[in-house]
């Protein structure tokens, strides 16, 4: 079977000419080299006492470059990418200047700087007894003032792609910043890391201009393979041509090995040969019974932490809760929910948190001394890491013994239906799975306070099921507080003891489930929780609706006063003429929508006398009435059903 390939875009000749004649000019010296080589005296050449003692020379100055600008380097990549500080364009002006300033110009201001007249060289060398200048050592100062900008660079652009999630979710485990450096930033950005110190050793090893310049040619010293090559241009052409070509091949190997190696995407990330990604399964195992190895339940510390926080900037409120609470907290896109859970880890700017848990005060504490486990939207799983490594970062970031964080990671996984999963990477598991380990990660860490950002929203409804359980067991014996960001109505009334509600940064509505959902004070909660809520002004005798028409009601409210007008879906009537009889709200409209809810049917009916109204019907009904979309119907609300909640 032939292979498809994808259509290409002829290129117009204006453009093609000109990038065809780009090519040439790059690729003529190249073949020049290649075409006046003496290939029957390139071994000769190569292997001549001068040219091996300037090879040698040039390894070990390229190779301590290499090491300076790694040392050097890649602390200065991580400042540029990850810290706003004054001055910052100017440091980055710093870093590469060396790219673009001529390698002679280099080499003098090397000197300047640490020569043995300049303003650091004559410290020193009375201090130290250094001399860089016509020394090994200056050749590789030289070739490091040239070569490292590569690295930075390179480093800076794989840590701008790297979500900083990552390293929040693994200090919000409990790791502090250098072993989050080192054990998540550093392992996710190591192609961009490789490309780089593959780039800064090649043009360590090709330095010429401030090479000799700073450091002199001194044979064995300071006469490295480029110079070797300007010296053998003088006096024996042919070999100074089979020396380029070794230069040439080497450099060609470089840029090959780093074919696609740019971006600085986490080579852990791809999935390993052979092993496609998991398929999302109908149901997770059942967990071990008690008895089998892993299958206890994880232990907890014991202790008991009420939460107090008292929260500004883009968010104004207050947070009280005791020991075993959970509050879900539901609000509009730009409510600030995801801003509120990051203000008590301490991760923005935007909001302020201060903090006590269990009696003691972590206003003041970095993210990863707070004890604040956080599980974000993504999930964010290293991708370098196995779920079992995942999920035991933060018992280890705990100085756990490796073998129990291990145990108590297998028995977390095995809880949440994925421990036999423990082997595989996040780029093997399905959406649903990886949330699941996710949430055992944070489970595991031990938290006093747990923070939740929709941990369920990427599975299918049997396994959300069957995790909400597993979630609800583990929150009911937690002595900390939970909170969870949500937009699922039935994860907040079965898993959350409070809801709040937020609106712009502020507490709209706090109280147990049952209180909102019998009275929601928000229309975006009320339609949530699947209910018809209309904004308007109390009358006598009804309201008046905020986008026109009046809703009439059994109980009214003090005249004027600012309300929620609550229907239930399944009080709505829908005919197909005008009803007789009781209901005195009635109104013509046109069927929108018809979606399926379980067992029953969702029509949508907008209407010109009143806001859009959802009703809640069976199947049955629905045929008889013959409801499609756009048939004209009526519907009828009786005065008794409405309920209002004064705004």
């Amino acid at each position: 079977m032939s292979r498809l390939r994808p259509r290409t875009t002829r290129p117009p000749v204006a453009l093609a000419i000109p990038a065809l004649l780009a090519v040439a000019f790059l690729l003529l010296p190249l073949v020049g080299i290649l075409s006046r080589t003496r290939w029957d005296e390139i071994g000769t050449h190569l292997t001549s006492p001068g040219v091996v003692q300037a090879l040698q020379l040039s390894l070990l100055v390229s190779f301590w470059a290499l090491g300076l600008s790694l040392v050097l380097g890649v602390p200065l990549a991580w400042l540029l990418a990850r810290v706003d500080f004054r001055g910052k364009a100017v440091v980055r002006t710093l870093v590469l200047l060396p790219m673009v300033l001529p390698p002679t110009v280099g080499g003098v201001a090397l000197l300047l700087g640490f020569g043995r007249r300049g303003l650091l060289g004559p410290w020193l060398e009375e201090t130290f007894g250094v001399t860089l200048p016509f020394h090994t050592s200056g050749a590789v100062v030289a070739a490091t003032f040239v070569a490292m900008p590569f690295l930075v660079i390179s480093l800076e652009g794989a840590l701008g792609g790297l979500k900083q999630s990552y390293e929040e979710t693994a200090a919000s485990l409990g790791a502090p910043p250098v072993r989050v450096f080192f054990t998540v930033t550093l392992p996710m950005v190591a192609p961009g890391l490789v490309a780089g110190a593959a780039l800064t050793w090649a043009r360590a090893l090709g330095e010429f201009g401030a090479t000799i310049t700073f450091a002199g040619n001194l044979p064995g010293t300071t006469q490295t393979l480029p110079l070797q090559v300007y010296l053998l241009l003088q006096d024996s052409p042919e070999a100074a041509t089979s020396v380029s070509l070794l230069l040439l091949a080497i450099a060609m190997a470089v840029l090959i090995a780093l074919r696609g190696r740019w971006t600085g995407t986490p080579a852990a990330a791809r999935t390993a040969p052979g092993t496609p990604p998991a398929a999302e399964e109908p149901a997770p195992p059942v967990p071990a019974p008690a008895g089998r190895a892993g299958a206890s339940a994880p232990p907890h510390d014991g202790g008991r932490w009420p939460l107090h926080a008292t929260v500004t900037g883009f968010n104004r409120l207050t947070l009280d809760a005791g020991p075993g609470t959970t509050i879900a907290v539901v609000g509009e896109n730009g409510a600030g929910k995801t801003t509120l859970l990051r203000a008590l880890l301490g991760l923005t700017p935007r909001a302020h948190a201060v903090l006590r848990l269990g009696g003691v005060d972590v206003t003041a504490l970095p993210p990863h001394r707070r004890q604040v486990a956080w599980v974000p939207q993504d999930g964010a799983l290293f991708p370098h890491l196995n779920a079992l490594a995942n999920t035991a970062y933060g018992l280890r970031a705990r100085r756990v013994p490796r073998a129990e964080a291990r145990r108590e990671a297998q028995a977390w996984l095995d809880r949440l239906g994925v421990g036999h999963l423990a082997r595989r990477r996040p780029a093997q598991l399905s959406g649903g799975q990886a949330q699941r380990v996710a949430l055992a990660r944070a489970l595991a860490a031990r938290p006093r306070l747990l923070l939740l950002d929709e941990p369920l929203a990427a599975l299918d409804q049997t396994t959300r099921a069957h995790v909400r359980h597993t979630l609800r067991t583990h929150l009911a014996g937690f002595g900390g507080v939970c909170l969870i960001v949500t937009h699922d109505p039935v994860e907040a009334v079965s898993l959350a003891d409070r809801i709040l509600v937020l609106d712009g940064g502020r507490t709209l509505q706090d109280a147990p489930a049952a209180e909102v959902t019998r009275h929601p004070r928000s229309p975006w909660v009320a339609r949530m929780l699947g209910r018809n809520a209309w904004p308007g002004t109390a009358s006598a005798g009804g309201l008046v609706l905020a986008g026109g028409g009046r809703l009439v009601v059994a109980e009214t409210l003090p005249e004027g006063t600012e309300a929620l007008a609550i229907i239930a879906p399944e009080a709505v009537s829908v005919h197909r003429d005008r009803p007789g009889g009781s209901p005195r709200n009635v109104w013509p409209g046109t069927v929108r929508e018809i979606t399926a809810l379980g067992s029953r049917l969702r029509v949508l009916v907008g209407s010109a006398g009143a806001p859009d109204l959802v009703a809640e019907i069976t199947p049955e009904a629905a045929v008889e009435l013959g409801l499609v979309d756009g048939a004209e119907v009526w519907t009828s609300v009786k005065a008794t059903e409405v309920t209002l909640v004064p705004l």
